[in-house]
């Protein structure tokens, strides 16, 4: 048995599309990475916007997501490097919207990513953390990142009607942690596409915080325009405009939840 340390695998997931998911997916990773932490996204979205963001070209994505999960694949044989020292991705193409169906087949369908990052390589690999970036949907796809993953990270956009989606995803955690994966925990919600001058903004961060208390994290990510910028160019906001607020907040993310690990480290240290 291997006394190889494995990585945290978070699930960055909401089924609501346009939150900032795969944008929080990207920066996040490359923030936690510019930290000296080692991290591989994971991309399991089919329309494979992490990967593009992240300067993979569609016809360099030979071995993808996909072929983890359904060609018995080793992991190591499927992330690739970026141009962000010390953030790795496996990427993603259109063949993830079939997955699905043809998971349906499959007995073991809601834990064959479990099976592929459990793997004793990514530890081996020295990766501290493992993103997985979920499509906007509560499908079998999302629901093997989270039978996967210790925690799931959850965008939430400072939009009207944004904590009545939530209610979905809480239901389907709870459900996945009585069943396939009692280990599973929410890791924080983010609050993103903020905007501190618009009232509305202001009154959905009250009512996260009034709402769901510390799981909220201190950290609000804005309304950037150099956020929206830095995909086009294939490039992390923190390479793009490393001053810019959008940088400035995912950094600031990223050492809170660090901070927040090294907190239940402690907690659980205790325990033991």
């Amino acid at each position: 048995m291997s006394d190889t340390k494995l990585p945290r695998i978070i699930a960055i997931a909401n089924q609501k599309g346009g939150v900032g998911k795969t944008t929080t997916a990207i920066n996040l990773g490359a923030a936690l990475a510019n930290m000296g932490r080692r991290v591989l996204l994971l991309d399991l979205d089919p329309q494979g916007n992490a990967s593009t963001g992240l300067g993979i070209l569609r016809d360099d994505r030979d071995v993808t997501s996909y072929d983890l999960l359904l060609g018995d694949v080793p992991v190591k044989q499927a992330w690739r490097l970026t141009d962000v020292e010390n953030l790795l991705v496996v990427p993603a193409t259109i063949d993830l919207s079939s997955a699905d169906i043809e998971l349906t087949a499959n007995e073991q369908r809601s834990s064959l990513l479990r099976r592929a990052l459990r793997s004793s390589q990514l530890g081996e690999a020295g990766f501290d953390h493992v993103l997985i970036d979920c499509p906007p949907s509560l499908n079998l796809l999302t629901v093997n990142a989270l039978v996967a993953a210790q925690s799931v990270l959850v965008p939430l956009q400072s939009e009207f009607f944004a904590l009545e989606g939530l209610s979905q995803l809480m239901m389907t955690i709870r459900d996945i942690r009585q069943t396939a994966n009692p280990e599973l925990r929410i890791e924080g919600v983010v609050l993103t596409m903020s905007d501190r001058r618009n009232n509305l903004s202001q009154q959905v961060e009250a009512d996260a915080r009034e709402n769901l208390g510390e799981l909220v994290y201190r950290t609000v990510i804005p309304r950037n325009v150099r956020l929206s910028e830095a995909p086009s160019y294939a490039m992390t906001v923190l390479d793009y405009d490393p001053t810019s607020t959008g940088s400035v907040a995912y950094r600031a993310l990223a050492q809170e939840l660090v901070d927040r690990e090294a907190e239940q480290r402690g907690v659980a240290d205790v325990r033991a």
